[in-house]
């Protein structure tokens, strides 16, 4: 199995469930990011609020620098799984929920 190909999470039920919850993760500090960075714009029109801006800047940077994180711990779990990656992906859809 390769790192970072696109077809790894139609290995298994399993390589579909961690894909989707990662990808919900991603997406939500993707968002939360981009929340704040636009929060911390609106606070720097004011002097009295600009530490406050600043500091929700440094947040948003830090959850935007966890995004490739996010990615690289989803590639890490597919390995951990270890599915022959000549196998034909499994049609078993029981275990897709997101407990």
């Amino acid at each position: 199995m390769k790192l970072f190909d696109p077809r790894n999470h139609h290995l298994s039920a399993r390589h579909r469930k961690i894909h989707a919850t990662t990808e919900l993760l991603y997406n939500f500090v993707d968002f939360l990011a981009a929340l704040l960075f636009v929060i911390g714009s609106v606070l720097f029109f004011s002097e009295s609020t600009t530490y406050l801006g600043t500091w929700l800047f440094l947040i948003g940077s830090i959850l935007f620098g966890t995004r490739p994180t996010i990615k690289l711990w989803r590639e890490l779990l597919y390995l951990r799984e270890g599915i022959d990656p000549d196998a034909p992906p499994s049609q078993d859809t029981s275990d897709l929920r997101l407990n």
